[in-house]
């Protein structure tokens, strides 16, 4: 599962959030992955239909399949919040039959004038969350998205509290990793951020991840303290959503866990190396203040990507700018 999927996905929630406040007599099928659908649970009148892309909607064949049961739903116009080869013939489909339908602009042209090396155009593009709102006012729905509502925070199961305890005062979640490594702060200066944290014993601090590697490093992070938990691989994603929605603030790479805290109304401090929230991928709700960047002065060529897929050699220790003292009081000033 790629963690940008992750985020591309959680960043949809706001939006369709809003949709079902504003126009509540208007029924919303979200078509996506099955991974996802715990992020659409509790939301009314909007029903999850999963995608299969291994079997039943695999290739042309399966699109038309697809295309063949979103039909029988009655659905009156499509939204595409993807932009992809997929959704592209699905949405082709909808308007080869008459029906209104909708694309998301990604803005690639601006992206490349923010990311490119030189001539750079350093300058705030809108984000994901007015691009998808857009889409919406195109099918006749106008959005308004300054008065979100974020979903109560949920109950802990016993097996969650057995893992994290009962005498906390305070949580604090940090996720450490991202899909690229030029969006990972380095490990040394998160040890610190940690150690730091660690030594308010109120606090408990929770490490997110997953997969094999991860887990491993986040198990070496949390053994010198009893105040943290590496929680990664211990609970279900459900149960991971819940956790994360009983947060104080979260500490991100930008990668999905910082929209899946955001699109739970969570307190979200992001970290940026090669990529930039002027890219539109700040999360929801969240003050730019919150989001701390590399230092453009020493690193010029910042943002040299969007994904932070690109390696820009002499770049790789952008994220160093980012002081160890900087984070740990910007969390704390959210506390």
């Amino acid at each position: 599962m790629r963690l940008s999927a992750m985020g591309d996905v959680a960043m949809t929630v706001p939006v369709l959030c809003a949709f079902v406040k504003q126009y509540p007599t208007v029924k919303l099928t979200v078509v996506s992955r099955p991974f996802f659908k715990p992020f659409f649970e509790g939301i009314p009148n909007l029903e999850f239909f999963a995608f299969d892309e291994k079997e039943k909607h695999k290739g042309f064949p399966g699109l038309l399949r697809l295309f063949r049961d979103l039909k029988k739903l009655q659905i009156d116009a499509f939204a595409d919040l993807h932009n992809v080869l997929r959704s592209k013939v699905v949405s082709l489909l909808f308007a080869l039959s008459g029906k209104k339908r909708a694309t998301v602009d990604k803005g690639r042209e601006g992206k490349k004038e923010l990311t490119r090396a030189e001539n750079k155009i350093f300058k705030q593009l809108p984000t994901m969350f007015e691009r998808h709102a857009k889409v919406f006012k195109e099918l006749g729905f106008s959005l308004d998205l300054s008065n979100p509502e974020f979903p109560k925070k949920a109950v802990l199961s016993a097996e969650i509290t057995n893992l994290i305890g009962e005498n906390y005062q305070k949580l604090i979640g940090i996720a450490p990793f991202a899909q690229y490594d030029s969006k990972v702060y380095p490990l040394d200066l998160m040890q610190e951020v940690i150690a730091k944290l660690a030594e308010n014993k109120d606090q408990t601090i929770l490490l997110f991840g997953g997969g094999k590697k991860e887990i491993e490093i986040l198990d070496s992070l949390s053994a010198p303290f009893k105040n943290v938990i590496n929680v990664a691989g211990k609970i279900k994603f459900q149960q991971e959503l819940k956790l994360i929605s009983n947060l104080d603030v979260m500490l991100s790479m930008d990668s999905g866990n910082a929209h899946i805290a955001a699109m739970l109304g969570i307190k979200v401090v992001t970290l940026w190396g090669a990529t930039h929230p002027y890219a539109g991928f700040l999360p929801f709700n969240q003050s730019l203040e919150n989001a701390l960047t590399s230092d453009r002065n020493q690193y010029p060529k910042l943002p040299t990507s969007v994904y932070g897929n690109k390696i820009v050699e002499g770049y790789e220790d952008a994220m160093r700018t980012i002081l160890p003292s900087a984070v740990i009081q910007k969390i704390q000033s959210l506390l």
